[in-house]
């Protein structure tokens, strides 16, 4: 079978001018692209099924919901809906992403370069050739941004993308902090690799 455009890697720069491009759209057509409030949004949902009594409707409540998570009543009741009623906008956009990479990974056709990817020669050089534990480091420093972003009020797509895009100080602050721990860590965890 021929491999369509879609299935090759992008270079760095066209892969940037998309992306770029589709912030650009998110932001102008519905709203910035931020990802990390799902996973809360997420966790009401699956404490609402145990907990029955965490999101109530509430008539006086500004978006209509409370509940008596703090974090969940924020902005009136903002996440509280969300996780009430989670057929919106960013939630769908979450499971799009999720859907989108697996059907990129299906469509890829070229195995070498692929394989590549799960453990890159960087790596191999330093840790070795193990699949298992490349994927369990890249679980560990997921789950560490993800607590990151939600200390910080926002992930690396709300803060340093579309944050950046509309010249939010946060987004600027919020990326000089990412850099300023990421390239030290970087150059430790590679340390003597060339």
């Amino acid at each position: 079978m021929k491999s369509f455009i879609f299935q090759k890697q992008w270079s760095w720069r066209a892969s940037g001018i998309a992306l770029g491009l589709a912030f650009l759209l998110a932001v102008a057509l519905v709203k910035p692209i931020g990802v990390s409030t799902q996973f809360v949004i997420l966790d009401g949902m699956a404490w609402d099924l145990v907990y029955n009594d965490l999101i109530v409707k509430d008539s006086s409540a500004k978006k209509g919901y409370s509940s008596s998570n703090v974090y969940l009543n924020k902005s009136g009741g903002k996440y509280a809906k969300n996780a009430a009623t989670p057929i919106n906008y960013s939630f769908i956009f979450v499971i799009a992403m999720i859907v989108g990479g697996f059907i990129a990974d299906r469509l890829q056709s070229d195995k070498e370069s692929k394989e590549a990817m799960v453990v890159p020669a960087i790596w191999q050089s330093k840790f070795g050739q193990s699949p298992g534990k490349r994927h369990m480091a890249t679980f560990v420093g997921g789950v560490l941004v993800l607590i990151g972003a939600r200390l910080a009020g926002g992930c690396t797509s709300g803060h340093m993308m579309s944050g950046m895009m509309q010249t939010s100080l946060s987004g600027y602050l919020f990326t000089i902090g990412t850099f300023a721990v990421a390239v030290p860590v970087a150059i430790y965890m590679y340390k003597g690799v060339e």
